[in-house]
């Protein structure tokens, strides 16, 4: 996974999410069927897309999906 778009595709492909560019932004509230156990398919998802491990405690802070996005490419 190296760009947004890549990011996206994991949303919908592999998450299930009807997600768009414009909901990357979005706090994860305002996010069309997020919940928590989202969160955790999420960062595994990304620790095998990137091969690194991801802090929870980070992604935890996270106010968006695009702050996930931003942990998953610099961490």
């Amino acid at each position: 996974m190296k760009t947004i778009d890549d990011f996206l595709v994991l949303l919908q492909d592999d998450l299930g999410l009807p997600v768009t560019h414009t909901d990357i932004g979005a706090g994860l509230d305002q996010v069309p069927g997020w919940d928590s156990v989202h969160l955790l398919s999420l960062l595994t998802l990304l620790e095998r897309a990137t091969g690194r491990s991801l802090p929870l405690a980070d992604a935890l802070e996270a106010d968006s999906l695009e702050d996930i996005y931003r942990l998953a490419v610099t961490a």
